[in-house]
């Protein structure tokens, strides 16, 4: 074969559409929005310079798609792990774990198991700092509005003021032990007299759920409202 014959080998620019339109089509795939410093724009970045790095490694007699589409799933999973598996708490991997923060062995979900005693210690800061989970979900990780751990204590003053005018008494009193002293949920009901009638739940699980999704709807409408005046 001369050269004249030879195939010229196409380079990552001549092929950045198709490449392009491969990223996009992962776009609606893309569930990791609780990356609290990375959209999808930036992800598509990341993976635009992943494949140019990868490219000398593309055998060009093949098609490209197949290639493309292996290289994109591969690296995707490297940053779900890197940004999220490597920090999440280890309940979500855990055969012991039941839906809605519970523990077939220890209840909830909760430092008495020595593995999420672990994480507390030393990986949980570094998940606050990644992720920021929406306030609906999740309040196992974020203690449901962990925002208020970024306030400097001016703001957290004026915060703990505006929310004791919105909130009804009952809902004040699980404001007030739970997000500003610190007490367990368990202690919180028995104070209030919460029950359960389901096996394996914690007394008053799901009075103190509704309570907590209220007190952050209301807290989201405060600062959506931009009722704080809070110095940032």
């Amino acid at each position: 074969m001369n050269k004249n014959q030879r195939k010229i080998k196409l380079k990552f620019e001549d092929y950045i559409d198709q490449i392009d339109e491969e990223i996009r089509k992962r776009k609606s795939k893309w569930t990791l929005t609780s990356i609290a410093w990375m959209d999808f724009d930036d992800i598509s970045q990341i993976l635009r310079i992943h494949i140019y790095k990868k490219w000398f490694l593309f055998d060009q007699n093949k098609p490209l798609g197949p290639w493309l589409n292996r290289i994109i799933s591969n690296q995707i999973k490297n940053i779900i792990r890197n940004n999220y598996g490597n920090y999440a708490r280890p309940c979500l991997k855990c055969a012991a774990a039941e839906p809605d923060d519970g523990c077939a062995i220890y209840k909830e979900q909760c430092d008495v198991c020595p593995l999420f005693k672990t994480w507390l210690k030393r990986k949980k800061s570094a998940y606050d700092l990644k992720i920021t989970v929406p306030l609906d979900n999740h309040t196992q990780e974020i203690q449901s509005i962990s925002s208020l751990n970024t306030f400097d204590e001016f703001n957290l003053v004026k915060i703990h003021q505006r929310m004791k005018e919105v909130l009804k008494p009952v809902e004040w009193k699980v404001y007030f032990h739970f997000y500003i002293k610190n007490v367990k949920e368990r202690e919180i009901a028995k104070m209030l007299g919460f029950k359960t009638t389901e096996k394996n739940r914690s007394p008053g699980y799901k009075q103190l759920r509704n309570i907590q999704k209220s007190i952050i709807n209301k807290f989201k409408k405060c600062l959506r409202d931009d009722e704080l005046d809070l110095i940032l």
